[in-house]
């Protein structure tokens, strides 16, 4: 079996972040692979072990992806393929045209259900319809046998149960499973794992970032009393600056 795993550059999400004009100050900004996408490592590393065959790490963006890339190796994907672009695009429909262009001839390509930079939710899809593939979004369960795959998402108020044919497009969601960390012989490996570099065939953007800004900060607390005696105006600034009642 042929696996592909799309993984992306995220901002660590301990990381401080500030603003430069339409795009983050990357300035002492720590970078990790999208915790998503490690679940769709670790799928692809499980149905290996299974069944055999391989595993291609794909990342697109600048050079600082290369390292995202060493991640899925050094958790024990074969080799990597690196979509070179000048920075990391925005727009979902250009991004998948890129990575359409390097899925073809896959019989799985697994990525997480979201970036948690973006929180688009929409790679999935995208990269289905222009492959003409079926696609299962945020699997919590799944199991290949042979040329057909069962998955298992969850729903409101219970689970979803679904079977598809390979090849397929699938994004992985939390409790699929737990992803390993990569072992210090993992990390060394990695370094002598083949990595192929080449530019991104992106398609014209259609969607730009027009603004970026921090949430506003929350005011300070007061407080406004003790005991029961403060409960009316503890109501009456709940109607009348909170407006929650």
């Amino acid at each position: 079996m042929k696996i592909a795993v799309c993984i992306k550059r995220v901002p660590d999400t301990e990381t401080r972040i500030k603003v430069a004009g339409t795009k983050i100050d990357e300035t002492g900004v720590k970078f990790i692979a999208n915790p998503y996408d490690e679940f769709a490592v670790e799928a692809a590393l499980q149905l290996k072990q299974k069944s055999g065959g391989e595993i291609v790490a794909i990342s697109l963006g600048p050079d600082s992806a290369q390292e995202t890339i060493r991640t899925a190796l050094a958790m024990g994907a074969d080799r990597g393929v690196h979509l070179k672009t000048d920075g990391q695009p925005y727009d979902t429909l250009s991004v998948a045209q890129a990575l359409a262009v390097e899925l073809k001839g896959y019989d799985l390509i697994l990525l997480g259900k979201m970036a948690i930079d973006d929180y688009n939710h929409a790679m999935a899809p995208a990269l289905a319809e222009i492959l003409g593939l079926p696609c299962v979004s945020a699997v919590t369960a799944l199991t290949i046998d042979g040329a057909k795959g069962t998955a298992e998402r969850e729903v409101e108020g219970g689970t979803e149960v679904l079977s598809f044919p390979l090849p397929a497009v699938i994004s992985t969601d939390k409790g699929l499973n737990k992803p390993r960390l990569p072992t210090l012989p993992g990390i060394m490996a990695a370094k002598k794992k083949p990595m192929e570099s080449k530019p991104a065939a992106l398609g014209a953007a259609r969607v730009t970032v027009r603004s970026l800004a921090l949430p506003p900060e929350r005011p300070a607390g007061r407080i406004i009393g003790e005991g029961a005696a403060a409960v009316p105006e503890l109501i009456r600034l709940l109607q009348t600056e909170a407006k929650v009642l």
